[in-house]
């Protein structure tokens, strides 16, 4: 399993977890209430039935038999669903109580209420000081022939004492939807990993060949301008590397690195407009030919800000000639002025420049070359740069003085996919 499967496995995993642990409460809630619902409509649909067997007469409870029909009444309802059995008038007068042996239990414990006022059917649900569960409902008693819209008469209470099987029966209902709730969430998270897999390694696949598009571009503009200038083809290659590792020490990574390596492989770009007498002649340039030598700047930066993935190298491109004192071209930039990857190039550029074998020169030794770098550095090279390219300077010469241009081009194509794949972070 690559990193990034393990990285996707791991996040669908936590968010499987947290949804279900999110999710399976919520479903217990649901269940339990529903369970303790039910129970309490049974109830009260109970209470009508046996009101109504009972030829309960609710005028009845205004007049001089009042007392008795609610006694009548309390009676035929205690005992079944429910261990205590109220009836009250209109004005919240209690007229009749019946309990059993298990609403006595309980009755003392009950918090007192206010008249019921309601028009409607409720309940409370209530856990005592003894550990017992209840369910007290009000239901309004209506007069007259009209039933449920007629006026009200009276209220019935009922407490219904929760049995220990019936409330293992709610506990396990609800159990039961929060685990296939859970199991639900985790089953989700088990479907959805193979799918963002195969998504992923489609997408990579498209990257992939996106990148080496992107890098046969490169490379083709690199052929170009080695054909114009002997000197470039290779020193693209290496330079490129060498900022890349110089980057890495600094701890770049994602576009800063890509546009760091982009821009030093294509920085002498704008050179295929600079004419062949001047960018071949053997001698030293004029100072005619030099400034002409120095537009190649602004033509590279032109032909980079033209395409899209390439505009991603103009920081090196426009900025590889400045010097950390200001006294680089062309916009005489200073300091942090310069873009990082500018500042991290001119190391890199310098020091390939020097350690290589050009027509005109011997490649320098190690210790000759650093030696220049040492004493330009807060002139010419960023101080901080300098440090970062140090402790690799060595390992960096003995790669490149071992090497030819495959086997550079080998190594920068490994620091590319490094740098240029999705499955960075």
């Amino acid at each position: 399993m690559n990193s990034f499967n393990r990285r996707t496995a791991i996040q669908i995993g936590i968010a499987s977890i947290l949804l279900a642990a999110v999710a399976s409460p919520a479903a217990w809630f649901v269940a339990h209430r529903n369970a303790e619902q039910s129970t309490v409509s049974l109830a009260m649909e109970e209470s009508r039935r046996l009101l109504h067997l009972h030829h309960f007469d609710t005028e009845a409870l205004s007049g001089p038999k009042a007392s008795e029909q609610a006694r009548k009444a309390s009676d035929a309802l205690a005992g079944g669903l429910f261990d205590i059995a109220e009836i009250y008038d209109r004005n919240g007068q209690k007229l009749a109580i019946t309990m059993t042996e298990a609403g006595r239990l309980v009755e003392g414990q009950l918090p007192v209420h206010v008249r019921p006022e309601k028009a409607v059917a409720s309940f409370e649900s209530l856990k005592l000081q003894d550990k017992r569960w209840v369910l007290r409902v009000f239901v309004p008693l209506k007069a007259g022939a009209e039933g449920d819209s007629g006026p009200i008469a009276g209220y019935f209470e009922g407490v219904r004492v929760v049995s220990d099987w019936q409330r293992e029966q709610m506990f396990g209902t609800a159990l039961t939807a929060a685990l296939m709730v859970g199991f639900a969430s985790l089953m989700c998270g088990a479907v959805i990993y193979p799918v963002v897999v195969r998504l992923s390694a489609e997408n990579e696949r498209k990257t992939s060949e996106i990148l080496t598009s992107h890098i046969s571009m490169m490379e083709a503009l690199g052929r170009a301008i080695a054909k114009r200038d002997s000197d470039t083809g290779a020193h693209n290659l290496r330079v490129a590397w060498i900022a890349a590792r110089i980057g890495e020490c600094i701890g770049l990574h994602g576009k800063p690195m890509q546009s760091l390596i982009i821009g030093s492989f294509l920085h002498d770009v704008g050179k295929v407009g600079i004419p062949d007498a001047i960018l071949r002649k053997p001698a030293r340039l004029s100072a005619e030919e030099s400034e002409i030598m120095q537009t190649h700047v602004a033509q590279g930066e032109d032909i980079v800000s033209n395409i899209d993935w390439l505009d991603e190298a103009k920081a090196v491109v426009v900025a590889h000639h400045e010097r950390w004192d200001g006294s680089g071209y062309p916009r005489k930039l200073a300091g942090e002025a310069i873009p990082l990857a500018a500042r991290i190039f001119a190391v890199a550029d310098v020091f390939d420049a020097l350690c290589s074998r050009r027509a005109y020169k011997e490649p320098m030794s190690f210790e000759e070359a650093m030696d220049i770098l040492e004493a330009e550095t807060g002139s010419h090279f960023d101080p901080n740069v300098m440090a970062a390219f140090r402790p690799i300077a060595r390992e960096v010469f003995n790669c490149l003085s071992q090497a030819n241009e495959k086997d550079t081009r080998q190594m920068l194509e490994e620091r590319i996919r490094v740098h240029f794949t999705s499955d960075r972070p």
